[in-house]
């Protein structure tokens, strides 16, 4: 079993990728990165990790769920990727985990997977409106776990993010 986590190319926020990726492992899930633009990828505080493919050559049959990790970054380069998009409503029309922290539940606002299901996300104003605009019921707590999409507030839910992804996947 793999997920696919989806990262910006800058600015993604370190411990979103860092904490459920190590969590993963640890329970025998695979991972594979994926971004905008293949190469090395910068966190905010610093991290650097590979994506070795674009959204473009994901092939979706080959990952249980998508995960999308949020940071400023992902204001800036996962919000307004239709491949992204495509990809999220693909995973979500076929019954898979859908997931993504802080900023990145925009990205299945965005999707049109959101309306009438409970979620949350980073409470930044742009954030909340697009959001709103998705008609997504919001709830300010850490993790919220509708169906198969599970999302996060931010890094300081990382570590429970990352369970309620792997309770979802046991399911």
């Amino acid at each position: 079993m793999k997920l696919l986590l989806a990262i910006a190319p800058e600015r993604f926020r370190d411990e979103e990728l860092e904490i459920p990726k190590r969590a993963f492992e640890e329970a025998g899930i695979g991972v594979d990165v994926a971004s905008t633009a293949a190469g090395m990828c910068t966190g905010m505080l610093g991290a650097r990790t590979k994506a070795p493919m674009t959204f473009d050559e994901v092939d979706p049959d080959d990952y249980a769920g998508i995960v999308v990790v949020g940071g400023a970054g992902s204001q800036d380069h996962l919000w307004g990727s239709k491949r992204l998009q495509a990809l999220v409503r693909t995973f979500f029309e076929e019954g898979r985990v859908v997931a993504a922290i802080c900023l990145a539940p925009v990205v299945l606002a965005r999707a049109g997977i959101l309306a009438g299901r409970q979620a949350t996300v980073y409470p930044s104003p742009a954030a909340v409106a697009e959001m709103k605009k998705a008609k997504a019921i919001l709830h300010e707590i850490p993790v919220v776990a509708d169906m198969q999409i599970v999302t996060a507030n931010g890094p300081a839910a990382a570590a429970q993010f990352a369970d309620t992804i792997i309770t979802k996947l046991e399911c």
